[in-house]
C-alpha cells in the first residue's frame, strides 16, 4: 500500500473514531434532550425522516395488495379506526385531540392524508420505532389490517356525517386478536381510543363524568 493511501486511511479512522467518541458523550452527558416537546434540529429531522421511508419502501415492495373495493372491508375497517386509530390519527371534521397534539413526531391526519395500500399495511402490522405508532400485527390478522387499509383509501373523500355512518353501521372494535372485553356491538358504539367504563370516574351524585382536567388545562 503506497504511503498516501496509508496516510489517508489512517486519517479516515482516526475522524471516525472521533465522531463516535464525540457521539458517546453527548450520550453519556444528558446534553441530546429526548423531549417530545423539544422538536429536533432539520437536519436530525431530515435524515430520521429520511431513514423512516426508505425503510418502509424497501419492506412493503414485496407485499401484495388484494382488492380493496370491498364494502364489507371499509365498514369494518371504519370500526376498528374509530375504536383504534382516530385519537392519533383523527377522522373527518375532528380537531386534534390530547395525543395528536402532545405525541412526536406528530402523527399524520389521515383524514386528508392518502397513504400507498403496501405501506399503510407494513406499517399497521410492524409499528414504527421511536414514533408512537404500534405493531398492531400482534393483536390483529392480516384479514382485519387490510380492512384498515381500505378505509385509508376512502378516508380523505368522506365528510364527517358519510364517516360516522360507516362506524354506526359497523361493529364496533372487533378483530381477530382483540383482548376479552373490548368487542362490542354497533349498538353501543364504538369505544373511541380503548376508553373502558372503569377509567371514568364517579361524579359525587354517583354518575360517570367525563374525562376532566386540572384547571386552566385544554381538552
Amino acid at each position: 500500500m503506497k504511503p498516501v493511501v496509508k496516510q489517508t486511511a489512517a486519517i479516515t479512522v482516526a475522524i471516525a473514531a472521533i465522531l463516535l467518541l464525540a457521539a458517546f458523550a453527548i450520550a453519556w452527558s444528558g446534553t441530546f434532550n429526548v423531549a417530545a416537546d423539544a422538536p429536533h434540529s432539520r437536519p436530525v429531522y431530515a435524515a430520521i425522516n429520511f431513514v423512516r421511508e426508505q425503510s418502509v419502501r424497501a419492506r412493503a415492495a414485496n407485499v401484495k395488495v388484494p382488492d380493496l373495493a370491498n364494502r364489507a372491508s371499509l365498514v369494518k375497517g371504519a370500526g376498528n379506526y374509530d375504536a383504534m386509530c382516530v385519537q392519533c390519527h383523527l377522522s373527518p371534521g375532528m380537531g386534534e385531540t390530547e395525543l395528536s397534539r402532545g405525541l412526536y413526531p406528530a402523527p399524520p391526519n389521515l383524514s386528508n392524508t392518502r397513504v400507498e395500500p403496501s405501506r399503510a399495511f407494513w406499517s399497521i402490522k410492524h409499528g414504527i420505532k421511536a414514533s408512537g405508532m404500534p405493531a398492531w400485527g400482534k393483536s390483529m390478522n392480516d384479514a382485519d389490517i387490510w380492512n384498515l387499509v381500505s378505509l385509508l383509501q376512502k378516508l380523505p373523500d368522506l365528510n364527517k356525517e358519510s364517516y360516522e355512518a360507516l362506524v354506526q353501521s359497523s361493529s364496533g372494535h372487533s378483530h381477530a386478536g382483540a383482548p376479552s372485553g373490548e368487542m362490542h356491538d354497533a349498538a353501543e358504539g364504538p369505544m373511541k381510543g380503548h376508553a373502558k367504563t372503569d377509567d371514568v370516574k364517579p361524579s359525587p351524585e354517583g354518575k360517570p363524568r367525563a374525562h376532566e382536567h386540572q384547571a386552566g388545562e385544554e381538552h
